[in-house]
């Protein structure tokens, strides 16, 4: 499935519609495609009832013929310079790709138990060559086990990165849509990965900061932290508020998170700062025991940070890191997997996301949607996110 063409002659377009019509959205891809060939479609659809975008999906990609159709419905959708909320909307990125191999996938509810317990069964359904640069991976919330699906892919695959989105169409199982193709799902996953002859990065900016120090967990079990360094989570917390300036108490009352180190962090206490943490929200005290409730399982021996996070702290995490993106060669296009939690529920004006990305980068090819949660590495590891903005730039291969 490789395209020989010359690497120079890649190239992206975007199109935002509202509301979402297949027509517009097909001309203003294939315009900036000069009529070539288009090798990959991503397209994300939001607040259309399941006969209407399902029309529009197949009438795109029946106008634009591409190698590799992606698509999945969503809360909201993110293009070039806009983000949309709360009303019909669609999204897509179309791409030329030449020397680069496009190798589809698709999983149901029903495979993944095989997919997963079976080494030669996940060869199979995820079949990439050696070379693989990306796994675009599209997922329903509801049927798709996304942790054992990261640890899978972390112990098999280990360095290939993995981005996209859970779909946040639909708050229950069985309506959200995710498309490949011909095929379309009411579950599983869809996805493709890219080989050859295309530079990706990849952009996750979690949007906090550590406060205080590093704690090492010294017991606890699924998700409840009983003592951190000996101590119980509230004692140290009231300690840590204590110590605070002003500013970052009133950040620690709007929302508190812990940040848990990756494993090549995690004896590096001294040196840890961000980017050095999986950050996961905290639920709250439980209240017979006094444990910290987190959103994700933690074991004895771990080393957590406290974090806290506002709009100023997410838009100031995410400058930081695009400024390295912004010297040499621009990105050719980009898709963007942001948290359902972002947008104007975390900033107090729209296109918060956006704004910055095209302040840093310039306006480029560019679509996305609002997640349920985000997929992409840190420090090597593939993870799933939430209250994350995790940006993929695509540019022809390097010589």
């Amino acid at each position: 499935m490789t395209n020989r063409e010359p690497a120079r002659s890649m190239r992206f377009a975007s199109a935002l519609a509202m509301p979402p019509e297949a027509d517009a959205l097909a001309q203003s891809l294939l315009q900036p495609l000069e009529g070539g060939p288009v090798d990959l479609v991503l397209l994300f659809l939001a607040g259309l009832d399941l006969d209407a975008g399902l029309a529009l999906t197949e009438r795109l990609r029946q106008a634009l013929q591409p190698r590799v159709f992606l698509a999945c419905t969503a809360e909201g959708v993110i293009g070039a310079e806009t983000e949309v909320e709360e009303q019909p909307a669609a999204s897509a990125i179309a791409a030329r790709l030449p020397g680069v191999e496009l190798i589809p996938f698709d999983v149901t509810p029903a495979q993944w138990p095989h997919v997963l317990d079976d080494p030669a069964e996940f060869g199979r359904a995820f079949n990439f060559p050696p070379d693989s640069r990306l796994v675009f991976f599209l997922a329903d919330p509801f049927t798709t086990p996304i942790d054992a699906v990261l640890a899978a892919f972390n112990q098999r695959r280990p360095g290939l990165p993995l981005a996209g989105g859970l779909a946040s169409g639909a708050p229950r199982p069985g309506y959200n849509l995710v498309i490949r193709d011909e095929r379309v799902l009411n579950g599983g996953a869809v996805g493709v990965a890219l080989a050859g002859a295309v530079d990706v990065d990849i952009v996750v900016s979690q949007g906090c900061r550590p406060v205080g120090p590093a704690f090492v967990v010294t017991a606890a079990e699924n998700n409840l932290i009983y003592s951190l360094a000996h101590e119980s989570p509230v004692a140290q917390i009231q300690n840590l508020y204590a110590d605070l300036t002003a500013e970052e108490q009133q950040l620690l009352q709007n929302g508190l998170f812990i940040g848990r180190a990756l494993p090549a962090e995690a004896d590096a206490e001294e040196d840890l700062g961000r980017g050095d943490f999986l950050v996961r929200g905290v639920l709250g005290v439980e209240r017979q025991t006094g444990a910290l409730a987190v959103g994700d399982q933690v074991a004895a021996g771990e080393t957590i940070q406290f974090h806290v996070r506002d709009a100023a702290t997410a838009q100031e995490d995410l400058e930081l890191l695009l400024t390295p993106h912004t010297f040499g060669e621009p990105p050719a296009g980009a898709v963007l997997f942001s948290c359902n939690g972002r947008g104007t529920r975390l900033f107090d004006h729209p296109n918060g996301d956006i704004s910055v990305i095209t302040a840093a980068l310039g306006v480029r090819p560019l679509a996305g949607f609002f997640c349920a949660g985000e997929l992409g590495p840190v420090r090597g590891h593939n993870c799933l996110h939430g209250q994350t903005a995790s940006l993929v730039l695509l540019r022809p291969r390097s010589a």
